[in-house]
């Protein structure tokens, strides 16, 4: 995954476990995408400052999802239900049997998961 989109999602999932300055400076690197000069500037600390803090809030959210996993989770269960919505275009009789079946197994599965 694509390290801007694994920030987001990290962000959207723990991000409210960061401190208020953290969580504004994270935003404004990660969501705003200012540089890190930007940033530095319109907070009044150094480049490297920021640069720091951006680090340090990717290893905490990071070792979020090593303990929590909810970000892993949530990636399955958006795959399954990604291949039920394939599985409801089938229009052949035969297709469409084996398709429900396997709606209903990754049901299931996504039910069991939660």
């Amino acid at each position: 995954m694509e390290k801007k989109v694994m920030q987001t999602y990290l962000y959207d999932f723990y991000g409210e476990l960061l401190t208020k300055h953290q969580k504004n400076v994270y935003e404004d690197f990660v969501l705003n995408d200012l540089s890190l000069g930007e940033i530095a500037q319109e907070r009044g600390i150094s480049r490297q400052g920021v640069h720091d803090l951006v680090k340090r809030c990717d290893r905490l959210l990071m070792g979020y999802e090593e303990k929590l996993h909810l970000l892993e989770r949530f990636q399955k269960i958006k795959g399954k239900i990604e291949q039920i919505n394939q599985l409801t275009l089938t229009e052949k009789a035969q297709e469409a049997e084996a398709a429900s079946q396997r709606i209903r197994q990754l049901s299931q599965e996504i039910l069991e998961e939660l």
